[in-house]
């Protein structure tokens, strides 16, 4: 299995090992955990986005009705630079 060689400050080592004694685990657990678990985050954030995207794309002219202040000026419109 590939490994990551990780830096940590003598501060943040102290903490993680005050933590995973803590919790009852070995440091490595612990950091893996983390780092899954901030994976999962990012996919799980990727996803909604992606999914509100999709959904303001299909109800565009509903929100433009809906809110004509905030829609951005037509080509041609607009302040002078």
């Amino acid at each position: 299995m590939p490994a990551l060689n990780v830096e940590f400050s003598d501060r943040e080592l102290e903490d993680l090992r005050q933590i995973a004694k803590e919790r009852g685990t070995s440091m490595k657990a612990l950091v893996r955990e983390a780092a899954a678990a901030d994976i999962a985050r990012h996919r799980a954030l990727q996803e909604g986005a992606e999914a509100f995207r999709r959904f303001f794309s299909s109800h565009a002219d509903e929100f433009a009705a809906a809110f004509p202040d905030d829609e951005p000026p037509a080509k041609g419109e607009g302040r002078a630079a």
